[in-house]
């Protein structure tokens, strides 16, 4: 039995979670839940993120204390987790006893080892305002790539860290008014004494290798120094033997879930230093965003280590989240909240499709709202649920028993043999993989049940125990498969264990098939998705307060500029991928697409290219093309396009398929 600790990111405490939030909890949770399923000790723990200068400014903008407003937020989290069937063992919050007291602790091992610096620096103050400005509120131009618009700490756009004094034309946040310089002692974590182990930390298997390439250029560029501390007025821990200092909340934050762990190891009586002890020999899992690599994967094992404790086993990174094809945004109305999501959906609906599209890598994940009814309809109710309701009412009329055996015992074994190996891809968090084996479990299930027609045998009453035997087979499968989705869909798996008459508690105990039982009466365990309702979760754009200037005639006759070039930089940003045509239709109501299932190294995809005039379909299966596989998807009224065909045209009639050499497979990188 495997002993897990696990966290995922501290959502800050500033507002209201949202999908975002909820796609990285329900990834955890997921994993967690198989996790005990399979018979291993995982826990899990987070906490609110409640420190720092935003959080100040809020209360103050309410008249009401921090402390007040961190209780209010609090309580609305752990309601949004509960409602999405995010199991924590113990949600805390970073402004509590237990984080004050581990981060004492961090912060004088790492000085007592040498590892805190103090020096003077100028930084941002607000002379309106008469505060020192925390990074994030100076806001100007990236002085690596000219991106403007961007905090003081980092740029969104090329990744780049740097310190507000480097920005580009700074303005406050606070006040509008451009910071002035003014000195300041802060303290210091030396960061670079740790960069031979971080080197090998990061190679080691415990993060992506391309995560590990990313974290290379913040090695090429120089680990510097990491300014700790902050000057009040700010909301936070003071720091020991500092008047006036705080400790900046990227210190405390992380260090929140070393607080919460001590909370539940006090609370439920168990050994702190197991989890976190340096010679701790249980599992540390972390999963967090790709916004915040550089905190968890360099700053966090650095400060563990420097501080006495154990490094983290993995930290799983995930991408970001985007709804219909766009970045979510308050303006475009796709900024969803988990509470509007709960107002008008159940969670296992979205659970399932987030699982469904989840892989171990740092890719972006869109939520298209075609594609979440689609999947789920046809998935969860058309294939899964059908299954139980299909066979239940023939039960029930044979004396609500199953039946003493399996008429195929080979194929229930086939079924329940899968489990090592659904297993194995939930454990290394590829659950699209695991939910497409499931699915295709689930077309054969409903294809034996098909092939044996209990409906038609039903009507001759000399073959009732055929009937029984048939449907005993098929709620067999369904309890396999239903044990398969227990930690995508809990709820539903138990209401599947009270309908079987026994709940669903282990991964192997679907090793016996369940026979000679009763079932209960069933109820429908799933409805069907309406797209009216899933598309109420965007809230109408306003309308622009004035229509843009129609384009004059001279615009209109100009000819076409010639295309801008561009550097290499910008070239390596388009991810070229060669991808095998699965299927390939005709598109109705469109006179030159064509709709392409494609499949690009394991992942499916579907992308509508304009070739219906020079490409018959069914020629069209298993050709490799090249696809721009990082294009924004793109709806469209017949669907959504996941990416671009690459083809050619000239000044003649005919457009041509650019295609890879032979020996290409699917999912390789063109270069």
């Amino acid at each position: 039995m495997r002993r897990i600790l696990v966290t995922h990111a501290l959502p800050y405490a500033n507002g209201p979670l949202h999908l975002g939030h909820l796609l990285e909890a329900v990834l955890t949770d997921v994993w967690c839940r198989y996790l005990r399923l399979a018979g291993h000790e995982c826990v899990l723990v987070c906490a609110d993120d409640t420190h720092g200068t935003p959080m100040m400014l809020k209360a103050q903008a309410e008249g009401i204390t921090p402390e007040e407003l961190i209780a209010g937020v609090a309580a609305e989290h752990r309601a949004t987790y509960a409602g999405f069937l995010v199991q924590h063992d113990l949600f805390h919050s970073t402004h509590s006893a237990e984080n004050r007291e581990m981060t004492d602790k961090v912060f004088r091992a790492l000085d007592a080892g040498g590892y805190i610096a103090r020096r003077t620096i100028r930084q941002a103050y607000d002379a309106e305002a008469q505060m020192f400005l925390p990074d994030r509120y100076v806001k100007g131009t990236c002085p690596r790539c000219g991106a403007k618009d961007q905090y003081g700490d980092s740029c969104e756009v090329c990744g780049a860290t740097y310190t507000p004094a480097e920005l580009i034309d700074p303005v406050s946040v606070v006040s509008g008014t451009r910071p002035v310089e003014r000195e300041s002692e802060h303290l210091f974590f030396r960061l670079a004494a740790f960069e031979p182990m971080l080197r090998e930390w990061t190679r080691s298997g415990a993060i992506d290798a391309s995560v590990a390439n990313k974290l290379d250029e913040w090695f090429d560029a120089g680990l510097r120094d990491w300014d700790i501390s902050r000057d009040a007025p700010y909301f936070g821990f003071e720091i020991p033997g500092h008047p006036g200092k705080y400790f900046y909340v990227w210190l405390d934050a992380p260090i929140g879930y070393m607080g919460a762990s001590l909370a539940l190891a006090r609370r439920d009586g168990r050994d702190f230093d197991a989890w976190w002890g340096p010679g701790s020999t249980a599992e540390l899992h972390h999963f967090i965003g790709k916004d915040i690599l550089y905190f968890h994967t360099l700053f966090w094992p650095a400060m563990l280590t420097g501080a006495g404790f154990r490094r983290p086993t993995a930290v799983h990174t995930h991408g970001f989240l985007t709804v219909n094809g766009q970045k979510m945004s308050k303006s475009r109305g796709t900024f969803i909240t988990g509470g509007r999501y709960l107002e008008r959906l159940p969670a296992e609906p979205l659970r399932y499709y987030f699982a469904a599209k989840l892989s171990p890598g740092v890719e972006d994940m869109d939520l298209s709202f075609d594609d979440f009814v689609n999947r789920f309809n046809a998935d969860v109710v058309g294939k899964l649920v059908n299954i139980a309701s299909r066979c239940a009412g023939f039960v029930a009329r044979g004396g609500g028993r199953l039946a003493r055996q399996l008429p195929e015992p080979a194929l229930y074994a086939e079924f329940a043999d899968a489990r090592a190996r659904i297993g194995e891809l939930y454990d290394r968090c590829d659950f699209q993989a695991a939910i497409r084996e499931i699915a295709a479990l689930a077309d054969r299930a409903n294809q034996y049940i098909d092939a044996h027609k209990p409906w038609i045998l039903a009507k001759d009453p000399a073959r009732a125990a055929e009937v029984l035997a048939v449907c005993t087979q098929g709620i067999n499968l369904f309890r396999v498969l239903m044990t398969y989705l227990k930690p995508v869909l809990p709820a539903m798996a138990d209401r599947a264990g009270a309908f079987l008459g026994r709940p669903i508690r282990r991964w192997d105990e679907i090793a016996t098939p369940l026979l000679d039982a009763p079932l209960a009466a069933y109820e429908p365990l799933a409805t069907r998705l309406d797209p009216k309702v899933v598309a109420t979760l965007i809230e109408a754009e306003a309308p622009p307060a004035t229509a843009p200037p129609a384009p004059t005639p001279a615009a209109i006759a100009a000819p076409a500029a010639p295309p801008a070039e561009i550097s290499v930089e910008d070239f390596a940003r388009i991810d070229l991928r060669v991808a095998r045509v699965v299927a390939a239709e005709l598109v109705e109501g469109a006179d030159k697409l064509l709709k392409l299932a494609l499949d690009v190294g394991g992942e499916p995809r579907t992308v509508f290219a304009g070739i219906r005039g020079a490409y018959e379909p069914e020629k069209l299966v298993g050709r490799h093309v090249v696809i721009v596989a990082n294009l924004k998807p793109r709806k469209m009224r017949f669907g959504v396009s996941q990416g671009m065909v690459l083809a050619a045209s000239g000044d003649g009639p005919g457009v041509f398929l650019v295609a890879p050499d032979t020996g290409a497979a699917s999912g390789m990188r063109v270069k």
